[in-house]
């Protein structure tokens, strides 16, 4: 299993912010650290997932002593995040969604951080997970 490194800050008025140095713009943020590292594993889940949709390549995670002896990243603390298991192979589709709806999209996503694939990804994940309302309806109708 890859892992990756995250850097994680924390100002005496802020949450604690965490970055991956080897996928800019990788970024996310919790109240806690717990929070904050359940959040880096999502967010970098997403980033894996969106960079493999769009046909790019994963980079080798960087080793600890190249990323730390980096000046930027002095007082920063580092964790190794694994990555997803077993990526998928990425699928292009073809869908039709109302124009507002897609403006929508695509500002959350932008706000996220992530691309328009990957946040409907998520969503969809989200949807259909075993406690989604999704997953709930069609248990029900099976059952009659």
């Amino acid at each position: 299993m890859q892992t990756y490194i995250a850097l994680i800050r924390k100002d005496a008025d802020s949450d604690f912010g965490v970055e991956f140095p080897d996928f800019p713009g990788c970024v996310t943020a919790g109240r806690d650290l717990d929070e904050a590292l359940a959040f880096a594993r999502e967010a970098l889940e997403l980033h894996i997932e969106g960079l493999l949709e769009d046909g790019g390549p994963l980079p080798a995670p960087s080793g600890l002593e190249t990323v730390m002896a980096d000046p930027a990243n002095a007082g920063a603390v580092a964790a190794l995040v694994p990555a997803p298991a077993t990526p998928t192979r990425a699928v292009r589709l073809n869908i039709t969604l109302d124009e507002g709806l897609l403006a929508r999209i695509d500002a959350q996503a932008a706000t996220l951080g992530t691309t328009r694939s990957g946040f409907l990804a998520e969503a969809a994940r989200q949807a259909i997970g075993p406690a989604g309302p999704l997953h709930r309806r069609r248990r029900k109708s099976a059952r009659g």
